[in-house]
This record gives structure tokens, sequence and C-alpha cells, in this order.
């Protein structure tokens, strides 16, 4: 799905956003905490770019810092550490998507179908942007997976397939955790090929060719691990995929 605006400038506009409705709704700051919103910004925006370009761990504050033309010493009127911007930015990242997948399935009344596609959407986005991928397992295995982002969502929508008898589960957490671990699973798997030997080039060009066909397969295991039929899973898992409203991306 092509995007009206490149990553950088969509992302950038995207930190800045929840700025300018939080001064919409509570009338303009002082121009100290304008200024402080702004640098946190740009200090976020670098370290994406950064992690993007060079990988997590070899990022540094002082390389987030001169990238974002904002002093070392104001690094720490943000964030404690590296470790909690970087953790930030997860948060933001997967809010972001988490929110938009919400927008995208908004008219959908299934909650199968509604699990199914952001399954296969968040497959879909891990093999466009490794990074993004590595990122999401980092999150995923952390203390927070279930208690916000995609993982809240997970939990939230499974609710309702429960309570409307879609899901006939025996442990609604033992489920969620199950299907987390499959399609972390199945982007670590994309992500293992990406740094795999020049002899497995010729498998990951198969593979991304029929990145589809791997996330809608992905998506019908999800959808068994929540006691649908096989037949029934695979059927919901091939439907077309709902457009992106007008006007917006899907990040």
């Amino acid at each position: 799905m092509p995007d009206a605006l490149n990553p950088r400038t969509r992302r950038a506009r995207a930190l800045k956003a929840p700025i300018a409705s939080r001064d919409a709704v509570n009338g303009s700051f002082p121009r100290g905490a304008r200024r402080s919103r702004e640098t946190r910004a740009r200090l976020l925006d670098a370290a994406l770019q950064l992690v993007a370009a060079n990988g997590l761990s070899s990022v540094t504050i002082n390389e987030i810092t001169a990238a974002a033309d904002v002093g070392f010493g104001s690094f720490y009127n943000h964030f404690e550490s590296k470790e909690g911007i970087f953790t930030a930015l997860i948060e933001w990242l997967f809010e972001e998507f988490a929110n938009s997948l919400d927008r995208l399935a908004a008219g959908l009344s299934d909650p199968a179908e509604v699990i199914a596609v952001s399954v296969r959407h968040t497959l879909l986005r891990a093999h466009r942007e490794p990074v993004w991928g590595q990122l999401l397992i980092r999150e995923g295995l952390s203390p927070r997976a279930l208690s916000r982002g995609l993982g809240l969502r997970l939990l939230r929508d499974s609710e309702k397939g429960i309570s409307e008898r879609r899901f006939v589960i025996a442990d609604r957490l033992v489920s969620v955790i199950s299907v987390i671990g499959t399609v972390l699973a199945g982007i670590a798997g994309e992500l293992q090929l990406a740094l795999s030997s020049k002899r497995t080039v010729r498998a990951r060009k198969a593979l991304r060719s029929k990145e589809e066909k791997f996330a809608q397969r992905t998506a019908a295991i999800v959808l068994q691990a929540f006691g649908l039929p096989r037949v029934e899973a695979e059927r919901i898992a091939r439907r077309p995929l709902p457009s992106v409203p007008a006007g917006q991306t899907l990040p």
C-alpha cells in the first residue's frame, strides 16, 4: 500500500502529533515546555533512524544526541539511559501501529477476522521492515507484552470472541500467550533468513515472493489456537484485507 509520505517524514509527524493534540485541548504550553517536548520528539526520531540504519545494539547516546542536534547533557532531562529511550521508542511504535489496526478493523464484526487481519498486517510489516520486526520480538518477550499495544488488543479481541462464543478455549491467557509465541516465531524465522549466509539468498527471495501466503498461514494457525476448525480458519485468513481509509496510512 503506497504511502503519501516517506517513512521518516511520517514517523516524525507522528511523534509530534500527540504534542499538538494536547496543546489544542489544554491551550498553549509555556515556551519552555514546548521546547522540552520538541527536544524529546527529536531524540526519539533520531533514535529510530539510527536503529533502522545500524541495529539496536550498536547505537550510542552520543550518536542519538548528535543526530537530533541536542546537547549530550540534555538527553538525561528526558531519558535515564539508552535503555530508557529505546523503551519509550518501542512503546510509541507499537501503540501507533495498534491504533492503526483498530481503525482498519473498525468495520469488521467477526472477532476471528479482526485477529486474522491484525496478525497478517503484523507479519507483512515485519517482512517489509526487519528492524521493526526485531523491536517487536523485543517487546513481545517483555513483561509489558500483555499490558499495552498489540498484546493488549489481542487480549481484548480474544475476550470479545469468547463472550460471543466465537472462540472455544480452555484458558484465555494461555491461548493468547501461545498466539504471541506463534507470531514471534514467524517473525524470527523471517529475520533469521535475513542474517543467513549467501547460500540462502534464493530461499529468502522465494519467501519474500510468498509473504502474503505466509501471513495467511500464520493467521490460520492463530485462529485454530482459539478453537476454530482448520477449514474455517484458513477461509477467514484468506479473506481480502480491508482497505486503508482514505487519507490514512498504516504505519
